[in-house]
């Protein structure tokens, strides 16, 4: 993909990995995306927890060898699965094995204990050839026999050896076996065998103390011996190791304990400790969890290189990290995740505490079983580890929650990788006829806790087979709409639709019917928003559910929140609904992540209706969704706002200014107004109905990740004339927003075009480009598939637009026709000659065409481009309809071409929907 000005769409973080697909024709299949499978790749494991034992206290530390699990912790006995707490308890103290595959207890009894103090279970670790199993913690006695805080137990008898007794003065957290035999220790102890080891030593397989000597200065809490024997990898608290500088994580030398990487101040923040490290010889890896303390620590994971302990990525979602590891280029953690919105992600919510990631890139990928935070401190999972019996692999988590998956369940619980039994979330599904011809059917996609990609089968009128199949992704915080239009409809008529979302295996039930009447005709005032480019446009038509379907091209669906009232009468806008909402805690909120950068243009416009004195946010842009206390907005910006005595505001922040424009008018007298806020290089303008009210010269805003939420949010007393409320009480209609500023003119027209009805038998069809691509003599071998189209005479562009042209409606003949397209913003992309827009008569294709092999063109002339002067404008240019009749019904391309030397570039069809060329052909009565 080549060309001058070529769009770039970047990643955006766990938003960009998501699928928003759209519409085709009746019975197409889409062909983006590979047909959704159970378990979507790279992740190895459902979702569905397995039947397992439970512990009825905290499970600290998980190991496993040969198909047996071992846990240990603080606890003092195991119940079956579904066994109430205190019900069918078998003695545990501190340790219990497991069959890795049924999740019921082996036999292998042990009992850690103390003479003063609680006991507990704290590490555990296999050597590598798995006959020794090395329990750490804080004990003196095993099964009634002295061992002092680290022990070693035969895995083929479940005795302890005989032999081994090192001495260790507290709490050891954290064990590694190497493949010489040598044990590796951390925690809260200062001396091991009487002699000074501070928070890290070693001792040999027969219990002696080795020289390895790291000297940390704080406790440690994890530690791993690299792959290659070279190196042991030590986290904790500690800031300083052998007085080394090196807070948090160090690389040491395996025998003398000497740094060998030390990580500066700046790369772990003072706040934080790391509490897990693992592994992963197939990736080069190593990946530790971070625990910290505030906003601006570090509660992520840390990719880092074993080839260099360099940094590979760094996860930056607040909710300490426990536990990590690594099962086929996949990092398994646990935490409270509740945060990622420094990585473009989720904003702060409800915590999740199972999450997965590639090993290659820190995005969220679609996993997220979950437990509750439980007991404890409480943070939910505490360890986990991967076992594998019977030809099943399982991951074994272990912690302080008491639920998993919602349903009861204490301290341990797995998953497997086969096979998966949990279907997706039925669709909810919203239908709507637009204009004549079409019925367009959107939904918000489903979740699935272990499948991104599904599968979605649409049935019409109770049918069976389905009429539209497609696939499309989503995540638990990204849900984007998918939309398909039928366009075999009869106006006049009902049709119904059910949609089913499926992994590959397990399919959901049908959605609940969505139902509409097939319309003659389009809303003007519709066409006229979409035309001037809205990128989010809801109508709020739908009769109920949490789905507010958007009307633009662009997929930007919203979700209702708190069972607002729908179908509100009277609309503003002649054949719409509206929404009615209570001013406590009812709004809508957009469910994809936007972006936006100052000093960017943009328009909000909204109708709205209310007799409140208590005023409240209309419509607003903020950097969270929720309702709740922390789940609010903390940042706001781009605000329309209804001030007690009735007034309307429009404020920006800029710096530490707001910039706000109030009316001198009240606008609380239970009428419908029209408002459209916009801002752009020539400042700031507020519109109430139809006509300017105030202007301000601020050109800039706060850039940062949010949503747009209409109904209310929090708001600081900062704001200029500050409502009582932060939520809005009346009635709102049409709300859009557009990537420019609109105009005094277009903004008059909305207005106007509020109240006038469909004609009476027009009807309206709108197309884009089924391909489009343009030449260039200069490189004249070139395809130029690209975002952008051009024009010019000399040196030559021509353009070419491909489009299928539906048959005139039954008793219609077309009576107009016009393309409609965008300037681009490049800043040459305007021009003051004329392009004129002709047949093409010979065969091209949008990835083969060059300048040399480029296709014959008529000698006749459909319509001329004049006047399209500035870039980032949109224009349109009149067709002759008389010369495009005959070509209804049929596949028909047409060039944009010039004599003259100054080009035209416009947006092309793989440009944002909202800027994609249009052929508008309007039909009515012969």
């Amino acid at each position: 993909m080549r060309g001058p000005g070529r769009l770039r769409r970047t990643r955006g973080g766990v938003l960009a990995s998501v699928l928003a697909l759209t519409a085709g024709a009746l019975g197409a299949a889409s062909a983006t995306a590979p047909p959704a499978a159970a378990l979507t790749p790279p992740v190895g494991f459902t979702a569905d927890a397995l039947s397992t034992y439970q512990t009825n206290g905290i499970v600290w530390a998980l190991a496993e060898a040969d198909g047996v699990v071992y846990a240990g912790g603080t606890f003092s006995g195991i119940r079956p699965a579904g066994s109430p707490a205190g019900s069918n308890t078998t003695p545990a103290v501190n340790f219990a094995a497991f069959d890795a595959a049924t999740g019921a207890p082996t036999g292998c009894s042990l009992s850690f204990t103390r003479s003063s103090g609680t006991a507990t279970v704290r590490a555990l670790a296999v050597s590598p050839d798995k006959s020794t199993l090395y329990v750490g913690g804080y004990f003196n006695a095993v099964n009634g026999s002295a061992a002092n805080g680290l022990t070693a137990i035969d895995t083929a008898t479940c005795r302890p050896r005989s032999g081994f007794s090192p001495q260790f003065g507290a709490t050891v957290r954290a064990l590694d076996v190497a493949a010489d035999g040598t044990v590796y220790a951390g925690g809260d102890f200062q001396t091991v065998n009487g002699t000074p080891r501070r928070f890290f030593g070693a001792v040999t397989a027969a219990g002696a103390l080795t020289g390895w000597n790291p000297d940390a200065d704080e406790p440690g809490r994890t530690l791993r011996v690299t792959p290659d024997g070279d190196s042991v990898l030590i986290g904790g608290d500690f800031f300083t190791v052998g007085g080394t500088a090196s807070h948090a994580l160090a690389v040491t030398s395996p025998s003398t304990g000497a740094v060998t990487r030390a990580y500066g101040a700046t790369f772990i923040p003072s706040s934080a400790v790391i509490k897990d490290i693992v592994t992963d010889a197939d990736s080069d890896g190593w990946y530790a969890a971070g625990e910290g303390a505030g906003g601006s620590s570090f509660d992520g994971r840390l990719a880092m290189e074993l080839d260099g302990f360099d940094q590979r990525w760094r996860d930056t979602c607040q909710g300490a990290t426990q536990a990590v590891r690594v099962y086929r280029g996949v990092l398994y953690a646990g935490s409270h995740v509740h945060d990622c919105s420094t990585m473009g992600g989720f904003p702060n919510q409800v915590r999740k505490h199972l999450t997965a990631q590639s090993v290659d890139d820190p995005d969220l990928l679609g996993w997220l079983p979950d437990t509750n935070d439980g007991i404890g401190e409480p943070v939910g999972p505490r360890a986990l580890t991967v076992s594998s019996r019977g030809g099943r692999d399982f991951l074994w988590v272990g912690g302080e929650f008491t639920t998993v998956n919602g349903t009861g369940q204490q301290a341990l619980t797995r998953f497997a990788n086969t096979p998966d039994t949990g279907a997706p979330a039925a669709p909810v599904v919203s239908a709507s006829a637009p204009r004549a011809g079409e019925v367009k059917v959107s939904w918000r996609s489903s979740l699935d806790l272990d499948d991104s990609l599904l599968t979605y089968r649409v049935h019409r009128d109770g049918g069976s087979t389905p009429v539209y199949t497609t696939t499309g992704s989503s995540l638990f915080f990204s849900r984007p709409q998918l939309t398909f239009t039928d366009r075999n409809v009869v106006a006049g008529r009902t049709y119904s639709y059910r949609i089913t979302a499926s992994d590959g295996t397990n399919t959901s039930p049908l959605s609940a019917a969505a139902s509409v009447t097939a319309a003659s005709s389009a809303s003007p005032y519709q066409e006229q928003v979409l035309e001037d480019g809205a990128d989010l446009y809801w109508r709020y038509d739908e009769a109920g559910g949490a789905f507010a379907a958007d009307a633009s091209a662009s997929g930007n669906g919203g979700v209702y929140v708190n069972a607002p009232s729908y179908r509100a009468t009277p609309s503003a806008v002649a054949g719409s609904a509206a929404l009615s909402l209570n001013g406590s805690d009812e709004y809508v909120y957009s469910d994809r992540l936007h972006h936006y950068t100052s000093p960017t243009p943009y328009s909000v416009e909204t109708w709205f209706r209310t007799t409140s004195t208590s005023g409240g946010r209309i419509v607003g842009y903020g950097n969270n969704i929720g309702t709740e206390r922390g789940h609010t907005s903390g940042i706001s910006d781009k605000l329309v706002y209804l001030t007690n005595d009735g007034r309307l505001a429009f404020g920006v922040q800029s710096g530490s200014t707001r910039p706000t424009i109030t009316s001198a008018g009240s606008y609380n007298d239970g009428a419908w107004h029209h408002a459209v806020a916009t801002q752009g290089p020539s400042g700031m303008v507020l519109y109430v109905d139809g006509e300017a009210v105030g202007t301000n010269t601020a050109t800039g805003n706060r850039s940062y990740n949010g949503f747009w939420r209409v109904g209310g949010d929090a708001m600081s007393n900062a704001w200029p004339n500050r409502p009582t409320s932060d939520y809005f009480a009346g009635q709102v209609d049409e709300t859009a927003v557009y990537p420019s500023a609109l105009t005094a003119a277009q903004v008059a027209a909305h207005h106007e075009l509020a109240g006038t009805r469909p004609g009476p038998g027009d009807s309206t069809a709108t197309l884009t480009p089924d391909e489009d691509a343009y030449v260039n003599s200069v490189a004249a071998n070139t395809n130029y598939n690209d975002s952008q189209l051009a024009s010019r005479g000399a040196t030559a562009y021509l353009s070419h637009l491909r489009f299928t042209l539906p048959p005139a409606p039954a008793g219609q003949v077309l009576k107009t026709a016009r393309l409609a397209f965008r300037t681009s913003s490049d800043s040459t992309a305007g021009s003051a000659d004329s392009h004129s827009i002709v047949p093409v008569t010979g065969a091209w294709t949008e990835s083969a065409v060059t300048y040399n092999t480029r296709p014959a063109l008529s000698t006749s002339v459909l319509g001329t481009i004049t006047g399209a002067l500035s870039a980032s404008t949109g224009y349109s240019a009149e067709l002759d309809a008389s010369a495009l009749d005959g070509a209804l019904g049929s596949v028909s391309s047409l060039a944009l071409t010039s004599s003259g030397t100054d080009s035209l570039r416009i947006w092309s069809s793989e440009a944002t929907a909202a800027y994609r060329p249009q052929l508008v052909l309007t039909f009515g009565d012969e």
